[in-house]
């Protein structure tokens, strides 16, 4: 059962109390990822994510590391294209410290100018590690050339240049703007005394003060179909393909992720069955749809030697042209059905994933749909629903393609590869 709170300062707070359990997830969640960023500050909101690490002004480093290990606990946090979350999971004994925690971390960083200059260094190594993960760099690149018209495409990490500029003013000042209380969600999953946590939360975040000046960037994406590719010197070609997807929210996702499920995002789909196991040409299939405010995609990677590429390219073309002709058969619809709930249902044993989904649904829908609600969702998907979104999205003239690896040209994607 979920219960939503909201402080006089705008921050929602929103939990599920599973007493059954002994530990307890706690999500400090941001609206802001590298979509809220520019070309010159691009990568800064993953930039200050490490920067919380680094020292409060009553706690290294290295303390922080010790106090959360001390307890036997887990904190830690990720960046996205819309939202940054900072998230511990602790012993039910040991919220109050994790709360307080996060909190000193939010509020009291130093922002050590020494600091700041060591943690570009070892961002710069995580963008060149990024750059020797070549299925990675497709993604990414998939995502510059897709979007390249939208913030979207912008690699959350940043770029060596964009990152050199950063400096702590920039910080302080991108840091007041959308680390406010009205632009925050607190959600908490585990086992907790209700009326202790909210005064906790209360004395801990009550005080941050809201922005009356607000303004989360929103826009209508704006697709670029091209095919681009980046020569490497490495063992295999890497090849992502997108197509147009469904944005966030919209009840149109279900239907996809019934398709998905069947074209390439598990071991029994069409493309791994044929493209894998009965022709042994990739070792790494799948398919899987992404969803954010404005719109969305579905995307389609495979590894390969060099010398299949154009086979591997036709046979998935094949597979898509097949899907769009042809749709899915009743077994097909009511297999992914099932596996869906049940992936869906499996998702829920832990506090972490129950923390993250109530967190992000409210942070960027404004409301949380039960489990009960989910399930009815995926079993309201039909044969009309599924030739609809095939239809919509399952588009051959309009899709875009990034390869990475030795190859000269760009792909030309077609049955005739």
């Amino acid at each position: 059962m979920y219960k939503k709170y909201t402080l006089d300062n705008g921050l929602r707070v929103v939990t599920e109390h599973i007493p059954f359990v002994k530990s307890i997830s706690i999500g400090v969640w941001i609206e802001t990822g590298s979509k809220q960023e520019t070309i010159n500050n691009n990568g800064i909101s993953h930039f200050i994510e490490h920067m919380l690490f680094k020292g409060t002004t009553s706690k290294s480093a290295k303390e922080i590391a010790e106090l959360i290990d001390g307890i036997g606990g887990q904190i830690n946090a990720f960046t996205s294209k819309e939202c940054t979350c900072y998230y511990t999971k602790v012993l039910d004994s040991h919220y109050e410290l994790a709360i307080d925690l996060l909190a000193d971390m939010l509020f009291n960083s130093k922002f050590d100018k020494e600091d700041i200059q060591k943690e570009k260094s070892v961002i710069y190594e995580e963008i060149s590690m990024y750059e020797d993960s070549p299925e990675d760099l497709a993604h990414d690149l998939l995502y510059q050339s897709i979007f390249k018209n939208s913030s979207l495409g912008f690699p959350i990490l940043g770029t060596n240049k964009s990152l050199e500029s950063i400096e702590r003013d920039e910080i302080l000042n991108y840091m007041q703007k959308y680390y406010v209380p009205n632009n925050a969600v607190i959600s908490i999953a585990g086992n907790f005394d209700e009326g202790n946590l909210l005064k906790v939360i209360e004395d801990k975040f009550g005080k941050w003060e809201k922005t009356e000046n607000l303004v989360i960037k929103e826009e209508t994406l704006d697709y670029n179909f091209t095919h681009y590719s980046k020569s490497k010197d490495i063992e295999q070609v890497h090849l992502c393909l997108g197509f147009k997807g469904i944005p966030l929210g919209e009840n149109k996702l279900y239907p996809l992720l019934v398709v998905n499920n069947i074209l390439g995002g598990s071991m029994s789909s069409r493309l791994f069955q044929n493209i894998r196991e009965d022709r042994g040409l990739a070792y790494s299939i799948y398919s899987y749809p992404s969803t954010y405010k404005g719109g969305g995609l579905l995307s389609i990677y495979a590894g390969m030697n060099p010398n299949l590429l154009d086979e591997v390219s036709a046979l998935i073309y094949s597979e898509l042209e097949n899907l769009s002709r042809n749709g899915l058969t009743a077994l097909e619809l009511n297999k992914s059905k099932e596996q869906l709930k049940g992936n869906y249902i499996l998702g829920l044993e832990s506090t972490s994933s129950r923390m993250t989904s109530i967190g992000k649904s409210e942070l960027l829908l404004h409301k949380i749909y039960s489990p009960k609600e989910i399930i009815q969702k995926i079993d309201d998907v039909g044969m009309s629903e599924v030739g609809d979104i095939i239809k919509e999205i399952i588009d051959l003239n309009h899709i875009a393609s990034t390869t990475v690896g030795k190859i000269e040209r760009n792909l030309i994607f077609n049955k005739a590869n």
